[in-house]
């Protein structure tokens, strides 16, 4: 099962609050930490993981269809790396 925000908002609104409140909550939330990346700052979710934005500089690459070479612009990525208590939890889990 894929999590969607959808998902989340029902969560939050079945501890006590209203579907309008969760919502408002959950996209609260969410844009915080989309604000926070783009001004190139790491969020670090306590338990959870750290999201990062990474540099890449510009890299060789090539058009699959017609094989010709190209340059592939510098851009931003955020990775994630989880904490080693939702790790250890995630493998728990799985054996």
């Amino acid at each position: 099962m894929t999590l969607t925000k959808d998902v989340l908002i029902k969560d939050v609104a079945k501890i006590g609050f209203t579907k309008k409140e969760s919502f408002q909550m959950v996209e609260a939330l969410f844009q915080t930490i989309k604000a926070s990346l783009q001004r190139g700052e790491d969020v670090l979710i306590s338990g959870y993981g750290k999201f990062c934005v990474k540099d890449k500089r510009d890299r060789r690459g090539r058009n699959p269809q017609t094989g010709e070479d190209l340059t592939l612009g510098a851009r931003r990525v955020v990775t994630f790396k989880c904490s080693g208590s939702l790790r250890e939890r995630v493998n728990r889990e799985s054996d």
